[in-house]
Parts: structure tokens; sequence; C-alpha cells
């Protein structure tokens, strides 16, 4: 992949979305979609960003019953992303349900640990384990699954590139070296999440709050 920076485009206005795509996509390699837009627009909103000439991921995180994954994942295949997240927690059955049910273009990949939690938020709802250990059994299911790969932090990628040689890492919560660390807990810059084994990595507001934001989106890129 030339470019693996993929733009956090999470706003609910659609003009907005189209603005901000329309300044950076000479210098990212694709655009993550989330739940705010995708509730605020629908596939119409897809469809117009799509026409922007960028691949596609939407980032909806999916967790239910099997059942009702699947027909979810079913219900977006006529948008033709490159990428949809879905919940490893959700269980092996649900996890190899998504996967059936997606396009045969699209990269189906788990979430493990959300890069806002640290380890009192996991113990908080009952996972004893740290963070890392905690992505290593998700990833291990998902790969069990039949998952394309997973969504971790840049601190566990390095060792779940190990573990699953051919998966597919997505790593957001990325922040350049001085940037604010908002209400990412877990972060480590761009570079060093490529080095480690990133295959795409999810950058919001370090690009679309900045000043400039074709400007901070090629200075990323330079530093890969």
């Amino acid at each position: 992949m030339s470019n693996p920076v993929y733009v956090a485009i999470d706003t609910p206005l659609l003009d907005d979305a189209l603005n901000l795509v329309r300044k950076v996509k000479a210098h990212v390699g694709g655009v993550k979609l989330g739940l705010e837009f995708f509730c605020a627009n629908g596939h119409h909103g897809v469809h117009e960003v799509q026409k922007l000439g960028l691949p596609i991921f939407l980032d909806l995180k999916l967790h239910d019953i099997p059942n009702t994954v699947a027909k979810a994942m079913q219900a977006i295949n006529t948008l033709e992303p490159a990428i949809v997240t879905i919940h490893a927690s959700g269980g092996r059955a649900m996890m190899e349900d998504a996967k059936a049910a997606a396009g045969i273009h699209t990269k189906v990949v788990g979430v493990t640990v959300l890069t806002s939690l640290d380890d009192h938020d996991l113990s908080r709802v009952g996972v004893a384990d740290a963070p890392d250990a905690q992505v290593a059994r998700l990833a291990a299911l998902a790969q069990e699954a039949g998952l394309d790969g997973i969504v971790c932090s840049g601190h566990e990628v390095k060792s779940a590139r190990k573990a699953w040689k051919d998966g597919f890492f997505v790593v957001p919560g990325l922040r350049p070296a001085g940037a604010s660390t908002a209400d990412q807990k877990r972060i480590v810059t761009p570079r060093q999440a490529r080095d480690d084994g990133a295959s795409i990595l999810v950058i919001g507001r370090p690009i679309t709050k900045a000043e400039d934001p074709d400007a901070a989106a090629r200075a990323i890129v330079g530093t890969l």
C-alpha cells in the first residue's frame, strides 16, 4: 500500500466532511467514516465521499448477535467499503458470520481494545488482564474466525504482527510528536506504528483540526 494514512472524518456534517476530504485527498490513502458520520448521513453520505476517489473505511464497530451482524454487513455491501470494523469481543461465531456476509473486496477487522481504554478501564468492565494480553487473546480469536485482521493501538501492533504475520493491522489513536493526546490513552507516533507493522494508520484531529489540513497530512506522510 503506497500511502497507509487514512484520515478520520468524525463529523455529522456532510459538507464539512466533503470539504475536508477535498483538502487532503492528495496526501492520504483513504477515508475513515465512523458512526457519527454514518448515523447522520447513511448510504448517501458514503456515496458522496466515494465520488472523491479514495477508498472508504467504514468504522461501524458492529457488535450484536451473529445473525444481526451478518445482516448489517449485507446491508452495507452495496457501498463496497475497503474496510469494515466489528468488535472482536462479539465472539467467534459473530466474526465468522460477519466475514462470510462481507463483500469479496471488503476487509473485515476486529476491534480489540479501544485506544481510549487503559488497565483501570478494563478492570472496571471485568477484564482482569492488561490491554496487551486482551489484544493478544482477541487477535487470536479473530484469526481463528477468519477475519482479515484487527484494530489495536500502536503499543500492541508489533507483538500482534509477530503472532499473525499475514494479518492486516489497523492502528488508530496516533499522534505526531508534540501533538495533544486528547482522549487517547495508548498512543504512539505514526512512524513508530508503521515501523512496528501497522497496515493502516488512522489519523483524525492532527489533520482535520489543523489550520492547514493538507499541510498537516503531507507532513505526517513525510515522516513515514
